[in-house]
């Protein structure tokens, strides 16, 4: 007669539910963000925008274009058209560019985008006022 061995009874492999530890991680961080949060103020500087001022032309980095008006510019100190940049100073060079403060930006925005002016580096100037003492 054969004798026939009785295996064991499988059981069944018991997974860990990692939905709860998927919440506990999830509220830690949602309690970490609310303390941390709360810690910061909201920042008290204001912005102030540049002011310009009638100085010298000797005094500004050279070369500099002034930008007037709306059609007048002048290139260290003499008027020039935009066209009329290119053929003044050598491809490559730093353009330094000064606008007055209340002028428009789609005026600035303009005269940058102005096909004359790529081959310049181009670097704005502000002027800036010591406040009195």
């Amino acid at each position: 007669m054969a004798v026939r061995r009785l295996l064991p009874p499988r059981v069944a492999k018991v997974q860990p539910d990692v939905s709860l530890a998927i919440v506990n991680i999830v509220l830690l961080l949602i309690f970490f963000f609310l303390a941390s949060g709360s810690l910061t103020s909201a920042p008290t500087n204001t912005v102030e925008v540049s002011e310009t001022f009638d100085l010298p032309i000797e005094q500004l980095p050279q070369p500099i274009l002034i930008v007037e008006d709306e059609t007048a510019l002048s290139l260290n100190g003499d008027p020039v058209t935009i066209g009329e940049v290119p053929g003044r100073l050598g491809a490559g060079s730093v353009l330094h560019v000064l606008i007055a403060r209340d002028a428009p930006a789609h005026r600035l925005l303009a005269l940058l985008d102005d096909p004359a002016l790529d081959p310049f580096e181009i670097r704005l100037v502000t002027i800036h006022r010591r406040s009195a003492p």
